[in-house]
């Protein structure tokens, strides 16, 4: 059926522009900072110290980039956030399939006692200092165990995946069974496939929880060779000087400034999730939705 214009009182025409602009106001808002840091990531120290950055790049240049991936360490950061990010993502699903999926049956004995004792961990928790301890006292420091091993369930995501399976046709595991099927080969050939778009959207939870991780990775993480991204741009965001930063010997070096450093390092940061997440975008937003509706 077409929407007749026409037949639109004037009231209501009124009303929907006003939620446009609003919207359009609210999303340049939004995009604005980002944006401003782009461009700033690609000028000159002259331009961002003198204020003439606003939305396009003034006197382009790529020193900024240069002086983070000169000596190579943040491409090694890098690959350590991927390997730290994949892994923890794997181990994050397939954790929390196992524990949502047993949750989800209401066969399961015992079934309102363990979700009453999952649910306190959602309020209470142990604490910085009790953590640490226990990490070190188990031996984990300077391994990626320490960041993987604490984290291997969210309490949430976990009950978002038990709401999905709950809501899956009870008929499909009954008839299953009949046919001869086990609990394993249930979950794995009927259950995963169905939960396909709640998986995509956990694992882009998990993803982007591993990839921004920085505190962690601080506390349990002395070696060097083993830090992450994200603890490697603060490094180097701290060690630079107040000072202008001369990238060469000459009078004609290009003059680098703590501003334009910060401004590529966010860049860095954020591209690779930025480049994953339109591919995921409607997987993320059922997710959310199947979190808030369902308890």
């Amino acid at each position: 059926m077409k929407y007749d214009l026409s037949k639109t009182s004037p009231g209501a025409v009124i009303g929907q522009s006003v939620n446009y602009v609003v919207l359009g106001l609210l999303s340049l808002a939004t995009l604005y900072p980002f944006w401003y840091e782009i461009a700033a990531s690609f000028s000159s120290s002259r331009a961002i110290t003198s204020g003439e950055v606003y939305i396009w790049p003034v006197e382009f240049n790529l020193e900024s980039y240069k002086r983070l991936f000169q000596d190579g360490q943040l491409i090694h950061a890098m690959g350590n956030t991927v390997i730290v990010t994949l892994v923890g993502t794997l181990l994050n699903i397939v954790m929390t399939v196992m524990a949502a999926y047993p949750l989800s049956r209401k066969r399961l004995y015992g079934r309102g006692p363990l979700l009453m004792f999952i649910t306190f961990t959602m309020v209470f928790v142990s604490g910085l200092i009790p953590n640490f301890i226990l990490i070190k006292s188990l031996g984990l420091m300077d391994s990626y165990l320490a960041l993987w091993l604490p984290g291997l369930v969210s309490t949430y995501n976990m009950f978002v995946m038990k709401s999905f399976m709950e809501g899956l046709p009870e008929e499909i595991e009954e008839s299953a069974s009949i046919d001869g099927a086990g609990n394993w080969r249930i979950l794995i050939q009927i259950m995963i496939p169905l939960c396909k778009p709640i998986l995509a959207a956990l694992s882009l939870f998990y993803a982007v929880g591993w990839w921004n991780s920085y505190f962690n990775v601080m506390l349990y993480i002395t070696s060097s060779k083993l830090q992450t991204l994200m603890l490697k741009l603060y490094q180097m965001i701290k060690q630079v000087d107040p000072s202008l930063l001369e990238s060469g010997s000459d009078t004609s070096a290009v003059m680098l400034t703590p501003e334009g450093i910060k401004a590529a390092a966010v860049v860095i940061a954020i591209t690779p999730i930025l480049c994953v997440y339109p591919f995921l975008q409607k997987h993320f937003v059922k997710g959310v939705l199947i979190g808030s509706v369902k308890g």
